[in-house]
């Protein structure tokens, strides 16, 4: 593991908080619901492509337990990857309300690209439902990532089919929870959303971290085992 690894995913999670959750918190208004899943899925692409071969471009906890559970990666790296992607949506999110702060008329209290459930959500999902969606997304994420960068896989077609997929989660989580798939890309806004965020933040930590439990077991199920590669 080397050190440009952990920088790649600290990096990776920043940016992916600053430009995708900064399109719903700045340009939600002007991009609605297809903009801003499209800014989540061309975000990732665009990441995957540019900082893949150096970390894998994880950028999500839930997609580092995934690969650590296919024993991919040692345990030691999962757990840099992960304090590294914390830490990176955390910076993320507080660059971002550094420019929040500069727009007239832009709430930085409140929902921020928080997610939610309950009276946070767009349809008032209950907990139950918002645990469930929740799991099910991750899982189809983390499963396409570990499909589409196993051995056996198409070359030069990972990053397009990760990012395609973060799109069609986003188009149908947006309404339910704002679509979190990601704990750090949910902490980082929560902890300067304030307390109404900060009360539901456990499910997004949760559920997501459960999904790519979940897929990494089906992705044994469908695909030929592999050895670590580390």
């Amino acid at each position: 593991m080397e050190s440009r690894s952990i920088v790649s995913e600290f990096l990776g999670t920043l940016l992916l908080v600053v430009f995708a959750v900064g399109s719903a918190v700045l340009a939600s208004d002007a991009i609605g619901t297809l903009g801003i899943a499209l800014a989540f899925g061309f975000t990732l692409l665009a990441l995957a492509y540019a900082l893949g071969p150096v970390s894998g471009c994880h950028v999500n906890p839930a997609v580092t337990l995934g690969v650590l559970l296919a024993k991919r990666i040692p345990l030691k790296t999962a757990v840099a990857y992960w304090i590294a992607q914390f830490f990176g949506g955390v910076a993320g999110a507080a660059l971002l309300l550094l420019v929040a702060k500069q727009v007239p008329g832009i709430k930085t209290h409140g929902a921020f690209g928080s997610n939610g459930f309950g009276d946070r959500s767009a349809v008032h999902i209950n907990t139950g439902g918002a645990f469930l969606a929740e799991v099910i997304l991750t899982c189809l994420l983390v499963l396409v990532v570990l499909a589409v960068t196993h051995k056996v896989a198409a070359v030069g077609f990972a990053g397009l089919a990760i990012g395609l997929s973060l799109t069609v989660i986003h188009l149908v989580g947006i309404p339910l929870t704002g679509t979190s798939v990601n704990p750090a890309r949910s902490l980082g806004p929560a902890l300067f959303a304030g307390s109404p965020a900060l009360t539901q933040l456990w499910l997004f930590l949760l559920a997501p971290l459960v999904g790519g439990a979940l897929a990494a077991v089906v992705h044994r199920a469908t695909h030929p085992d592999e050895s670590a590669n580390a």
